[in-house]
């Protein structure tokens, strides 16, 4: 009989502790109380730490972005859309959100940002799978967009420091002078050929156009003084004659292999980190759930 006079029942029973049955229910019963009534946290691999290593790679290059454009002369402004610094605050800033979602949101696991960090990164990637799709589809339309930003960061080679080194470097590394061909500079108002230029660098090119000299140990930065004022084959004896775009094109087709692993490189984290955030996601709520049934049942004379 139970305290309160009313009739144990027989689940209560001698017969039914005694039973083959009676430990499977302990047991099972013993299974109930989750990790999270205990205090515990959920272990689960989640990318928190390295996205803490990401956390401080962003604010890096949010530095070093904010400092090159700080250092930088007033006449920079005139050419925001390739600035290097601008590129590299912002994909700093957006890094630093990203890897905030993801690391505090599995160190917290918080379910907000978890699913804020997915749901970034989904678009991220579905974004970087648009444009290669659209790149490939569109490759004439995607060419003439390269030929424009080319063009346009010929006009304010003067004006950007850092967008001159850019242009000088892949003129060096590509072995090519201009867009479509190195009377391209002609668009710069300092190496334009017309008659009412006073510039001194009039027709000329840059000396990053200008074919190596293995002997020479000072770097000639007047060496494309005039070229584009000579024919194609006299010019091709001192600078190099062939556009940029048309080599870019062909380093493409030569590199796809390469190419590809980069992309597959970049894909396979992102997808991990879907996958990861959503598991992580998924047994939270299965251990809220759970929680949620111990505290109805915790009162349960029957329990």
């Amino acid at each position: 009989m139970r305290t309160d006079g009313t009739e144990k029942p027989k689940f209560w029973s001698s017969e039914v502790q005694k039973s083959s049955q009676w430990p499977k229910i302990k047991v099972l019963a013993g299974m109930l109380p989750s990790r999270v009534s205990r205090g515990e946290s959920i272990s689960l691999p989640s990318p928190a730490f390295r996205g803490c290593r990401l956390m401080v790679i962003s604010m890096v290059m949010v530095s070093i972005g904010v400092y090159a454009r700080l250092m930088k002369h007033a006449a920079a402004l005139a050419c925001l859309a390739v600035d290097p610094a601008i590129l590299l605050i912002v994909v700093g800033v957006l890094m630093f959100l990203l890897t905030f979602c993801g690391c505090i949101g599995s160190l917290r696991e918080n379910i907000c940002l978890l699913q804020t960090f997915s749901l970034c990164l989904t678009i991220v990637f579905l974004l970087q799978l648009a444009a290669g799709v659209l790149g490939f589809i569109f490759s004439d339309k995607a060419r003439g967009k390269v030929s424009e930003f080319i063009n346009n960061a010929i006009v304010h080679y003067r004006d950007d420091l850092d967008l001159q080194n850019l242009i000088d470097f892949g003129q060096k590394e590509f072995s090519c002078c201009g867009g479509i061909s190195y009377k391209d500079w002609s668009l710069n108002m300092y190496f334009n050929c017309s008659d009412d230029n006073p510039s001194r660098e009039r027709c000329s090119v840059p000396y990053s156009c200008c074919l190596p000299t293995p002997s020479q140990a000072v770097i000639n930065t007047m060496c494309g003084q005039g070229m584009q004022a000579v024919d194609y084959l006299e010019a091709s004896k001192v600078i190099y004659t062939n556009g940029c775009i048309d080599k870019l094109v062909n380093w493409i087709h030569s590199n796809l292999f390469l190419l590809g692993g980069v992309a597959l490189g970049l894909a396979i984290p992102q997808l991990a980190g879907i996958l990861l955030s959503q598991i992580l996601v998924n047994r939270i709520k299965d251990q809220i759930k759970l929680q949620l049934y111990n505290q109805q049942h915790r009162a349960d004379p029957w329990y």
